[in-house]
Protein backbone atom coordinates (compact mmCIF):
# COMPACT_ATOMS: atom_id res chain seq x y z
CA UNK A 1 0.00 0.00 0.00
CA UNK A 2 1.03 3.51 -0.79
CA UNK A 3 1.42 5.74 2.05
CA UNK A 4 -0.92 8.15 0.12
CA UNK A 5 -3.33 5.62 0.38
CA UNK A 6 -2.58 4.60 4.00
CA UNK A 7 -2.81 7.96 5.42
CA UNK A 8 -6.56 8.53 3.88
CA UNK A 9 -7.54 5.40 5.01
CA UNK A 10 -6.45 6.71 8.71
CA UNK A 11 -8.16 9.70 7.80
CA UNK A 12 -11.50 8.05 6.93
CA UNK A 13 -11.20 6.12 10.11
CA UNK A 14 -10.63 8.98 11.61
CA UNK A 15 -13.56 10.34 10.60
CA UNK A 16 -15.93 7.62 11.19
CA UNK A 17 -14.64 6.77 14.70
CA UNK A 18 -13.41 9.99 15.95
CA UNK A 19 -10.37 8.35 17.39
CA UNK A 20 -7.61 6.31 16.30
CA UNK A 21 -4.42 5.14 18.14
CA UNK A 22 -0.80 4.40 16.90
CA UNK A 23 -0.50 1.15 18.22
CA UNK A 24 -3.28 -0.67 16.78
CA UNK A 25 -2.73 0.96 13.13
CA UNK A 26 1.15 -0.29 13.21
CA UNK A 27 0.02 -3.41 13.81
CA UNK A 28 -3.38 -3.33 11.07
CA UNK A 29 -0.81 -2.00 8.08
CA UNK A 30 2.31 -3.80 9.60
CA UNK A 31 4.61 -0.78 9.70
CA UNK A 32 6.66 0.87 12.71
CA UNK A 33 4.49 3.15 14.94
CA UNK A 34 6.92 6.02 13.91
CA UNK A 35 5.36 5.32 10.42
CA UNK A 36 1.90 6.03 11.81
CA UNK A 37 3.09 8.84 14.21
CA UNK A 38 4.32 10.80 10.42
CA UNK A 39 0.94 10.06 8.65
CA UNK A 40 -0.72 11.56 12.20
CA UNK A 41 1.94 14.39 12.24
CA UNK A 42 0.33 15.63 8.16
CA UNK A 43 -3.24 14.98 9.10
CA UNK A 44 -2.63 17.23 11.94
CA UNK A 45 -1.06 19.62 9.73
CA UNK A 46 -3.59 19.39 7.28
CA UNK A 47 -6.24 20.10 9.78
CA UNK A 48 -7.72 17.07 9.75
CA UNK A 49 -7.05 15.51 13.31
CA UNK A 50 -5.30 16.51 16.51
CA UNK A 51 -2.25 14.52 17.92
CA UNK A 52 -3.26 13.10 21.82
CA UNK A 53 -1.17 10.63 23.88
CA UNK A 54 -1.05 7.26 21.65
CA UNK A 55 -3.11 8.55 18.99
CA UNK A 56 -4.86 11.12 17.66
CA UNK A 57 -8.50 12.31 17.16
CA UNK A 58 -10.61 13.80 14.61
CA UNK A 59 -10.28 17.57 14.04
CA UNK A 60 -8.29 20.60 14.93
CA UNK A 61 -9.41 20.74 18.56
CA UNK A 62 -7.50 24.21 19.04
CA UNK A 63 -10.64 25.76 16.77
CA UNK A 64 -14.14 23.03 17.55
CA UNK A 65 -15.90 22.38 20.44
CA UNK A 66 -15.02 18.74 20.66
CA UNK A 67 -18.45 16.33 22.13
CA UNK A 68 -17.88 16.01 26.37
CA UNK A 69 -17.37 11.92 25.02
CA UNK A 70 -14.41 11.96 22.74
CA UNK A 71 -12.84 14.71 25.18
CA UNK A 72 -13.36 12.67 28.09
CA UNK A 73 -11.55 9.89 26.66
CA UNK A 74 -8.67 11.99 25.09
CA UNK A 75 -4.81 12.44 27.08
CA UNK A 76 -6.75 10.54 30.21
CA UNK A 77 -3.23 9.76 31.81
CA UNK A 78 -2.38 13.38 31.11
CA UNK A 79 -6.05 14.29 32.93
CA UNK A 80 -5.01 12.14 35.94
CA UNK A 81 -1.12 13.51 36.48
CA UNK A 82 -2.62 17.28 36.86
CA UNK A 83 -5.92 16.42 38.34
CA UNK A 84 -3.71 14.92 41.29
CA UNK A 85 -1.11 17.70 40.94
CA UNK A 86 -3.89 20.46 41.42
CA UNK A 87 -5.78 18.59 44.32
CA UNK A 88 -2.62 18.98 46.35
CA UNK A 89 -2.90 23.08 46.04
CA UNK A 90 -6.32 22.42 47.46
CA UNK A 91 -7.42 22.82 51.21
CA UNK A 92 -9.94 21.33 53.40
CA UNK A 93 -13.20 24.82 53.28
CA UNK A 94 -11.71 26.11 50.09
CA UNK A 95 -14.33 27.66 47.74
CA UNK A 96 -13.24 27.31 44.16
CA UNK A 97 -14.42 27.61 40.67
CA UNK A 98 -14.07 24.83 38.27
CA UNK A 99 -14.81 25.45 34.37
CA UNK A 100 -16.35 23.11 32.13
CA UNK A 101 -13.30 21.55 30.49
CA UNK A 102 -12.66 17.65 30.45
CA UNK A 103 -9.45 18.26 32.32
CA UNK A 104 -11.48 19.98 35.27
CA UNK A 105 -13.54 16.84 35.33
CA UNK A 106 -10.42 14.57 36.02
CA UNK A 107 -9.46 17.59 38.70
CA UNK A 108 -12.92 17.18 40.45
CA UNK A 109 -12.71 13.21 40.46
CA UNK A 110 -9.01 13.95 42.65
CA UNK A 111 -10.78 16.36 45.22
CA UNK A 112 -12.94 13.98 46.67
CA UNK A 113 -11.14 13.00 49.54
CA UNK A 114 -11.01 16.86 50.67
CA UNK A 115 -13.65 18.28 53.34
CA UNK A 116 -15.90 21.36 53.08
CA UNK A 117 -15.38 22.08 49.63
CA UNK A 118 -17.62 24.95 47.92
CA UNK A 119 -17.65 24.53 44.34
CA UNK A 120 -18.82 26.78 41.47
CA UNK A 121 -19.30 25.24 38.16
CA UNK A 122 -21.33 25.71 34.45
CA UNK A 123 -20.27 21.76 34.19
CA UNK A 124 -23.10 19.05 34.15
CA UNK A 125 -20.38 16.62 34.03
CA UNK A 126 -18.72 18.12 37.26
CA UNK A 127 -21.88 18.91 39.13
CA UNK A 128 -23.42 15.21 38.83
CA UNK A 129 -19.84 13.67 39.49
CA UNK A 130 -19.49 15.84 42.90
CA UNK A 131 -23.24 15.32 43.72
CA UNK A 132 -22.39 12.91 46.57
CA UNK A 133 -19.75 13.76 48.12
CA UNK A 134 -21.10 14.43 51.67
CA UNK A 135 -20.07 18.14 53.25
CA UNK A 136 -19.34 19.82 50.52
CA UNK A 137 -21.81 22.73 48.69
CA UNK A 138 -22.24 22.05 44.90
CA UNK A 139 -23.21 25.18 42.88
CA UNK A 140 -24.34 25.71 39.34
CA UNK A 141 -24.04 28.95 37.08
CA UNK A 142 -26.96 28.34 35.68
CA UNK A 143 -27.42 29.36 32.04
CA UNK A 144 -27.92 28.26 28.63
CA UNK A 145 -27.05 24.30 27.76
CA UNK A 146 -24.48 23.85 25.10
CA UNK A 147 -25.52 19.71 24.32
CA UNK A 148 -22.10 18.85 23.14
CA UNK A 149 -19.87 20.04 26.01
CA UNK A 150 -22.63 19.72 28.24
CA UNK A 151 -21.92 23.33 29.45
CA UNK A 152 -23.80 26.21 30.81
CA UNK A 153 -22.60 29.22 28.70
CA UNK A 154 -23.97 33.05 28.46
CA UNK A 155 -24.85 35.89 30.38
CA UNK A 156 -26.64 34.32 33.03
CA UNK A 157 -23.83 31.81 33.94
CA UNK A 158 -21.38 34.82 33.55
CA UNK A 159 -23.57 37.03 35.92
CA UNK A 160 -23.61 34.48 38.54
CA UNK A 161 -19.81 34.18 38.71
CA UNK A 162 -19.81 37.88 39.36
CA UNK A 163 -21.39 37.83 42.20
CA UNK A 164 -19.02 35.61 44.20
CA UNK A 165 -15.60 35.60 45.33
CA UNK A 166 -13.69 32.31 45.27
CA UNK A 167 -10.15 31.63 46.62
CA UNK A 168 -8.98 29.55 44.03
CA UNK A 169 -10.68 29.48 40.18
CA UNK A 170 -9.25 26.14 38.00
CA UNK A 171 -9.64 26.64 34.60
CA UNK A 172 -8.15 24.86 31.22
CA UNK A 173 -7.78 26.18 27.54
CA UNK A 174 -7.44 25.28 23.76
CA UNK A 175 -3.90 26.55 23.54
CA UNK A 176 -1.61 28.95 25.19
CA UNK A 177 1.12 31.15 23.26
CA UNK A 178 3.49 33.07 24.44
CA UNK A 179 2.29 35.83 21.65
CA UNK A 180 -1.37 35.39 21.87
CA UNK A 181 -1.71 34.44 25.34
CA UNK A 182 -4.44 31.83 26.69
CA UNK A 183 -7.15 31.18 23.74
CA UNK A 184 -10.07 29.17 23.36
CA UNK A 185 -12.37 27.89 20.41
CA UNK A 186 -15.40 29.67 21.64
CA UNK A 187 -15.98 33.05 22.78
CA UNK A 188 -18.97 31.71 25.14
CA UNK A 189 -16.44 29.92 26.98
CA UNK A 190 -13.76 32.36 26.74
CA UNK A 191 -16.31 35.07 28.74
CA UNK A 192 -16.90 32.26 31.19
CA UNK A 193 -13.60 32.15 32.32
CA UNK A 194 -12.56 35.74 32.07
CA UNK A 195 -15.55 35.55 34.37
CA UNK A 196 -13.93 33.03 37.12
CA UNK A 197 -9.73 34.36 36.71
CA UNK A 198 -11.45 38.04 37.93
CA UNK A 199 -13.86 36.48 40.21
CA UNK A 200 -10.72 34.78 42.03
CA UNK A 201 -7.72 35.36 44.25
CA UNK A 202 -5.64 32.90 42.62
CA UNK A 203 -5.97 31.04 38.99
CA UNK A 204 -4.89 27.71 38.26
CA UNK A 205 -4.63 27.03 34.75
CA UNK A 206 -4.42 23.56 34.05
CA UNK A 207 -3.77 21.78 30.99
CA UNK A 208 -1.47 18.93 29.20
CA UNK A 209 1.47 20.16 27.40
CA UNK A 210 0.12 19.18 24.09
CA UNK A 211 -1.69 22.79 24.27
CA UNK A 212 1.70 24.67 24.62
CA UNK A 213 2.61 26.64 21.55
CA UNK A 214 -1.05 26.69 19.91
CA UNK A 215 -3.76 29.48 19.63
CA UNK A 216 -6.89 29.05 19.45
CA UNK A 217 -9.47 31.77 18.38
CA UNK A 218 -10.50 33.80 21.10
CA UNK A 219 -8.70 34.94 23.81
CA UNK A 220 -9.17 34.53 27.38
CA UNK A 221 -6.40 36.29 28.96
CA UNK A 222 -2.87 37.43 29.27
CA UNK A 223 -0.74 34.82 31.20
CA UNK A 224 0.05 37.12 33.69
CA UNK A 225 -3.48 36.86 34.82
CA UNK A 226 -2.82 33.33 35.89
CA UNK A 227 -1.04 32.46 39.38
CA UNK A 228 0.11 28.91 38.59
CA UNK A 229 0.17 26.57 35.30
CA UNK A 230 -0.11 22.93 36.26
CA UNK A 231 0.70 20.24 33.05
CA UNK A 232 1.44 16.70 33.33
CA UNK A 233 5.65 16.81 31.84
CA UNK A 234 8.09 19.70 32.46
CA UNK A 235 7.64 22.27 29.90
CA UNK A 236 10.81 23.17 27.35
CA UNK A 237 13.52 25.52 28.88
CA UNK A 238 12.31 28.43 27.03
CA UNK A 239 8.69 27.78 28.59
CA UNK A 240 10.42 27.63 31.85
CA UNK A 241 11.79 30.87 31.45
CA UNK A 242 8.66 32.81 29.93
CA UNK A 243 6.52 31.75 33.23
CA UNK A 244 9.67 32.65 35.49
CA UNK A 245 9.53 36.19 33.36
CA UNK A 246 5.72 36.18 33.65
CA UNK A 247 6.09 35.54 37.58
CA UNK A 248 4.11 32.31 37.20
CA UNK A 249 4.54 29.04 39.21
CA UNK A 250 4.53 26.32 36.97
CA UNK A 251 3.72 23.09 38.14
CA UNK A 252 4.87 19.20 36.74
CA UNK A 253 5.42 15.95 38.13
CA UNK A 254 8.86 16.28 39.93
CA UNK A 255 8.64 19.89 40.28
CA UNK A 256 10.35 21.77 43.47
Amino acid sequence: MLAIERKNEIMNKLKTEQRVLVAELAKHYGVTEETIRRDLDKLEKEGCATKTYGGAIWGNSTKTDLSYTIRNKTNVDAKHTIGDLVSSLISDGDHIMLDDSSTSLYIAKHLKEKHKITVITNSIEIITELADVEGWTIMSTGGRLKPESLALVGAQAQAMIRKYHVDKAIISCKGLSADFGITDSSEYHSLLKQAMIHSAGQTILALDSSKLDKASFVKIENLDSITTVVTEQIPSDAWLAHFEEMNVKCIYPGAK
